[in-house]
């Protein structure tokens, strides 16, 4: 029987309830999901330091997998380089990206065929639920960066990504 491995790649910086959330449906697609968490060259330094989040993403994913630990196992790891080098040294079958829009939607069918050409591996599209229609991560550093309130986030973001954003606000920039 095959073992169906999926990568889901990202900055998830910070990371969002809708990262989450397609990460929760995926489960059910996959046997294994690997959370890769990469930089992103085309969204400057870091907004929260890798390592705070690959240990938010840790405990997150912890919190999903011990919810329904029949579904998919789900590790988290940091990469660096071309996501294609990375699915092939997981050895996994797919790339896992969620699709928010139409926009979304052009640019990744973009980059999966690029993707199936380049590495022979092919890009699995899952939807997130409508009330992460319209969150993201670049939008939500840019409210937080320009002062907004974290508080006001809680329905896109999770409470120890608040907690962070919180205190970087305050001063305390350890994140």
């Amino acid at each position: 029987m095959a073992h169906h491995k999926a990568i889901y790649p990202g900055s998830f910086d910070p990371p969002t309830l809708g990262h989450l959330d397609v990460l929760t449906r995926a489960r059910r697609l996959f046997d294994e999901i690997v959370l890769a968490v990469g930089r992103n060259p085309d969204k400057g330094g870091p907004f929260i330091e890798i390592e705070t989040r690959l240990a938010l993403l840790q405990d997150l994913v912890d919190e999903i997998v011990a919810d329904d630990p029949s579904l998919a196992k789900v590790t988290v790891a940091a990469y660096e380089g071309l996501t294609v080098d990375f699915a092939r040294d997981q050895e996994a079958s797919a790339i896992l990206r969620g699709i928010r829009n139409t926009t979304d939607l052009q640019s990744e069918c973009q980059l999966a065929i690029t993707n199936r050409q380049v590495a022979d591996i092919e890009t699995v599209f899952v939807v997130p639920g409508e009330a992460f229609a319209y969150t993201s991560s670049s939008l939500i550093r840019q409210i937080a960066e320009l002062g907004g309130d974290p508080q006001r986030l809680s329905t896109m973001l999770p409470s120890n990504v608040i907690e962070i954003i919180s205190a970087r606000q305050a001063g305390n920039h350890g994140s």
